[in-house]
C-alpha cells in the first residue's frame, strides 16, 4: 500500500522501480520475455509490487484476448454541452453496434484519468475513446501494454489516432466574421480593436485558435497587440474579472470580443448582466462554442459549433480501420449566426 493508504497503482510501482508503466506491466506478465527487460529489473519490479500489495487482475488479463462487449469513453466533465453531446453520440454509435457504453469523467485530473483507464482495462473493454486528454502519453502507454485499441478525441495524442476540431479554421472564420462588422485600422484606438479572452495559451486548442485569430488580424493589416490576447484560463470567474478590468481600462466594451469557450462566455456574461442594453450597440461578440440559449440574449452572438457527432463518427472509423502510425483527422466546425438555433442529430428525441 502507498503511504496515503490507498491501493498501489501501476504508476506507483513504476515510480518506485524507476521504470515506465509499460515496463512494469510487461514485468508483471510474461510479456517481458519478448522485450529487452533484464531478469534483474523484472525481479525488482515484482518485489516492489509485492511489498506494495499490488496485484494484477488476472481475470481481466485472460479476457483481453476476447470481446467483452463493453466500450469506454473518458470525458473531462459532464456539465458541458460540447462534451455531453459527444458522449451522447458515443453512446448512440455503441448501441447501434450492440455494445454497452461506459462513460466516466476525469475532472481534468491526470491521475484520475489514468485510474479510470486502468479500471476500464481491468474490465476488458474492447476499446477506449479519450476526449480532452490531460496526459495522452501516459494513457497510450497503459493501452499499449494491455494491447487495447484507443483513439483520442478533441485533443491529439502521440500514441494513437486522433480526431479533433479544426480549431485554426474555426477561429479564423469567427475572427473574419467579427471583423466584417468592424473597420479594421492599424492605428485605431485601443477600444476600437478586437480582443480574445479565455483559455490557456499553451493548450493545443487555445493555441490554434489564437493562431487563427492572429493570422486574420495580421492579414487585415492590424496585427494584434499583446494586450489584445487575454488567455486567462477557463474558470468563469476569471473571465468575469478580466472583462471587467478590460472595460475599466478602455472606458467601456471594446468594438469586438472573441470569447474562447462557453465557460469563459459564462464569466463574460457575469459582467454583462450589470451593463445597460445600450452598452452593446457598438460591440460585436463571438464565442468559440455553441449554446442555443445564446439566441435569446438581448445582443447578437456569433458562435462556432464544434461538430461533436462527426468527431465521434470519425473516431469509430479509426477504431474500425486503424491507420499506420500516429494520425490526426481534423473536422471543420460550423459558424452559427446570431438568433439561430441548431437542430442537432438528437433534436427529435424527448
Amino acid at each position: 500500500m502507498t503511504s496515503q493508504g490507498r491501493k498501489a497503482t501501476i504508476f506507483d510501482i513504476a515510480k518506485l522501480a524507476d521504470s515506465s508503466p509499460s515496463t512494469v506491466s510487461a514485468a508483471l506478465s510474461d510479456a517481458w520475455k519478448t522485450r529487452r527487460i533484464s531478469q534483474k529489473k523484472v525481479d525488482l519490479i515484482r518485489r516492489i509490487a509485492e511489498e506494495q500489495g499490488y496485484s494484477t487482475n488476472m481475470q481481466a488479463r485472460g479476457l483481453r484476448q476476447a470481446r467483452s462487449g463493453l466500450v469506454g469513453m473518458i470525458i473531462p466533465v459532464h456539465d458541458n454541452r460540447y462534451f455531453s453531446s459527444m458522449s451522447q453520440s458515443f453512446e448512440a454509435f455503441a448501441r447501434d453496434r450492440g455494445l454497452v457504453p461506459v462513460i466516466a469523467s476525469s475532472m481534468r485530473d491526470g491521475e484520475e484519468e489514468r485510474r479510470i483507464v486502468q479500471t476500464l482495462i481491468s474490465y476488458a473493454v474492447d476499446y477506449i475513446f479519450i476526449a480532452g486528454a490531460t496526459d495522452p502519453g501516459a494513457i497510450s502507454e497503459l493501452c499499449r501494454a494491455a494491447n487495447l485499441r484507443h483513439v483520442f478525441v478533441d485533443l491529439p495524442g502521440p500514441g494513437a489516432p486522433s480526431v479533433i476540431s479544426d480549431n485554426y479554421h474555426g477561429a479564423a472564420t469567427l475572427t473574419r466574421t467579427l471583423l466584417s462588422h468592424m473597420r479594421p485600422d492599424p492605428d485605431a484606438p485601443a477600444r476600437d480593436r478586437i480582443y480574445f479572452i479565455g483559455g490557456v495559451a499553451t493548450d493545443y486548442a487555445t493555441a490554434r485558435r489564437i493562431e487563427g485569430f492572429r493570422h486574420v488580424l495580421t492579414e487585415a493589416g492590424c496585427p494584434p497587440q499583446p494586450e489584445q490576447i487575454i488567455a486567462c484560463g477557463y474558470p468563469p470567474r476569471r473571465s468575469m474579472k478580466e472583462i471587467a478590468a478590460l472595460c475599466d481600462r478602455l472606458g467601456g466594451l471594446p468594438a469586438g470580443l472573441f470569447v474562447n469557450s462557453l465557460t469563459s462566455f459564462e464569466g463574460v456574461l457575469g459582467h454583462f448582466v450589470h451593463l445597460p442594453p445600450g452598452s452593446f450597440d457598438e460591440t460585436v461578440v463571438g464565442c468559440y462554442d455553441y449554446d442555443p440559449f445564446a439566441a435569446y440574449l438581448h445582443f447578437p452572438v456569433h458562435m462556432v459549433r464544434q461538430d461533436s457527432h462527426r468527431l465521434i463518427e470519425e473516431a469509430y472509423r479509426l477504431i474500425d480501420t486503424p491507420p499506420a502510425g500516429p494520425f490526426v483527422k481534423e473536422v471543420e466546425p460550423s459558424l452559427i449566426p446570431p438568433r439561430t438555433i441548431y437542430a442537432g442529430p438528437f433534436g427529435e428525441h424527448g
